[in-house]
């Protein structure tokens, strides 16, 4: 298989300490706020970026180390295959988030709805628009 490098854009500062305090998903995380520090020579990149009122979020799941090709998810016993799930142990291990800009605030991203861990290392920032988005 093909090796794919990837370097953190930057790293989640979240409330979410351990595994068991994640929420399942970011619906059940509205009110929680987190922010992403971006790297220093990262920011002109944010420019515009505030005129989004939610953003996009890829992230490394740095934590799951194995996966199954089949797994339930929370919700159901029915097994699934991994790819008709959101769940965080899958083959590349890699989450998507879209979350409330809050503020940016030089290298700091203050945001809201974040079902992320501390420390997660960020991929890529995307702006969220209902307009291109379905």
């Amino acid at each position: 298989m093909d090796t794919i490098k990837l370097k953190p854009i930057g790293y989640v500062k979240s409330p979410f300490k351990s595994l068991e305090e994640i929420p399942p998903q970011s619906i059940y995380a509205k009110d929680e706020k987190a922010t992403i520090e971006l790297k220093e020579d990262l920011v002109d990149g944010l420019k515009d970026l505030d005129k989004n009122s939610h953003i996009i979020i890829l992230f490394y799941f740095n934590k799951s180390k194995d996966f199954n090709l089949i797994t339930k998810t929370p919700w159901s016993d029915e097994k699934k295959g991994v790819f008709s799930t959101r769940s965080p142990k899958r083959p590349n291990a890699v989450g998507l988030s879209i979350v409330k800009l809050i503020e940016i605030d030089n290298n700091k991203i203050i945001i809201e709805g974040v079902d992320m861990l501390d420390g997660t290392p960020v991929l890529d920032i995307k702006p969220y628009s209902d307009k291109l988005n379905p």
